[in-house]
């Protein structure tokens, strides 16, 4: 079983540059031991549900320690039958072109 999520998380209360904030999430999700690709929108996590969905909350957590407002949105795909999805699907996407 393979869940893959796009997390894009940062604080609104912090000024133009939220790199150093997004740069927490991302170490928080670096430490976790899941897959991960990082891109200039969010970042996307595979893993089993719990262990995902725990990361999440674990990235929300930090930042509400010193931010008193939160952006952040997630987009999931789960798919029962799929492991090595993050490189897979685009491995299948780039066989087309």
């Amino acid at each position: 079983m393979s869940v893959i999520v796009e997390l894009s998380i940062f604080p609104m209360d912090k000024g133009l540059s939220v790199s150093p904030y997004v740069a927490r999430a991302v170490k928080i999700i670096e430490g976790s031991g899941l897959s991960y690709e990082l891109n200039p929108m969010g970042t996307s996590i595979e893993g089993e549900w719990p262990a995902v969905f725990k990361v999440v909350d674990q990235c929300f957590k930090d930042l509400q320690n010193d931010s008193d407002r939160i952006y952040f949105t997630m987009k999931g795909d789960y798919r029962k039958d799929r492991s090595d999805g993050l490189n897979s699907k685009m491995a299948s996407v780039k066989s087309q072109l």
